[in-house]
């Protein structure tokens, strides 16, 4: 089976075959590889006096040059997207949290293990310098059923925004396995 220069193939060796290049991004000479610079150029780098480069499909897949329905263009050569991302809150849906309390009269002053409940009029002003003021906010877990289960929705001003900004994974499932390239072969005729 013949090849054409500048052809690409998936290759499960872990070597590219005499004739053939990784699709790695790498240098190579004008001078020494005329037949397949003169197919690609600088599409993928180089400086096009000496030197031009071998497309780079490391962590990436390819795409087809063209104008989607509806607006995107892909041109030859083109690279985009990353394999993270840091959502902003602006990106994620739209939603609401609601945060519920009893509407039964607080049990205790320590949070731990504890929800919101009726102060039942129980105000302090300023609370002592303890750990667990005298005042009384909670009611203890287990959470109860009935009258005594959070059952008063808040005002969604309580509430403040969490998250780590930390990256996600922004990839589909993969295998690795290596894209070669033709540097020698039959040359393409333009039809």
């Amino acid at each position: 089976m013949d090849n054409y220069i500048g052809e690409i193939r998936i290759f499960a060796g872990n070597y590219a075959p005499v004739g053939w290049s990784f699709c790695n991004g790498s240098l190579l000479s004008i001078s020494v590889n005329q037949a397949l610079f003169a197919l690609i150029g600088t599409t993928y780098g180089g400086d096009g006096i000496n030197t031009f480069a071998l497309p780079d499909l490391r962590q990436r897949i390819g795409y087809h040059q063209g104008t989607l329905q509806g607006g995107s263009t892909y041109t030859l050569g083109q690279q985009s997207g990353v394999a993270n991302v840091t959502l902003l809150s602006s990106q994620m849906p739209s939603h609401t949290h609601n945060l519920v309390a009893s509407s039964d009269n607080a049990t205790t002053g320590d949070p731990t293990n504890a929800f919101l409940a009726n102060t039942n009029g129980t105000t302090s002003t300023p609370p002592p310098p303890t750990p667990y003021p005298d005042v009384k906010l909670y009611t203890t877990l287990p959470l109860p059923s009935g009258p005594t289960a959070p059952n008063v929705t808040l005002d969604a001003a309580t509430l403040s925004v969490t998250g780590g900004t930390l990256p996600h994974d922004n990839m589909m499932p993969y295998v690795t396995i290596n894209y070669i390239i033709a540097l020698e072969g039959i040359f393409p005729s333009f039809s």
